[in-house]
């Protein structure tokens, strides 16, 4: 009798957890896209240029792709929630290596080198306003 009473209680944490993620998690994808968007403008009203060879970032842009990825790193956390072993752990070192790799297009792309900095930059900053919300709301 205990063993389906621990295992009901153990599901119904887990859905908790997983909504407090969620829940959070647009929260985070909120406040990510809006800070990320600011830097954005007064990066480009510092002389900032963020153009390529096929045109300039649109200032729309900065807030659809931080709220793309960062649901996408909202999905993720709520998987491994469920499926992960140590899903903490699980999450910040597979976000932090999305991350790193995430600056890869920044130098490969032909911005200028004020350009690149300030992206890898907002990439930065974007994750280190989602990652650390998403990871308190997973278990050790």
């Amino acid at each position: 009798m205990s063993t389906i009473t621990t295992a009901q209680q153990t599901t119904r944490s887990t859905r908790a957890a997983r909504k407090h993620v969620w829940l959070h998690g647009l929260g985070a994808t909120v406040v990510a896209s809006a800070v990320v968007t600011v830097l954005a403008m007064a990066a480009s009203a510092a002389g900032v240029s963020f153009e390529t060879a096929s045109g300039t970032i649109p200032l729309a842009g900065y807030a659809q792709l931080t709220a793309l990825f960062s649901l996408i790193g909202v999905a993720m956390a709520a998987v491994m929630a469920r499926v992960a072993r140590h899903p903490r752990r699980t999450f910040v070192v597979t976000t932090v290596v999305l991350t790193v790799l995430s600056l890869v297009p920044d130098v490969t792309f032909g911005f200028d080198a004020a350009s690149a900095v300030v992206l890898m930059l907002l990439h930065v900053v974007a994750a280190a306003i989602v990652i650390p919300v998403l990871a308190r709301r997973l278990a050790r």
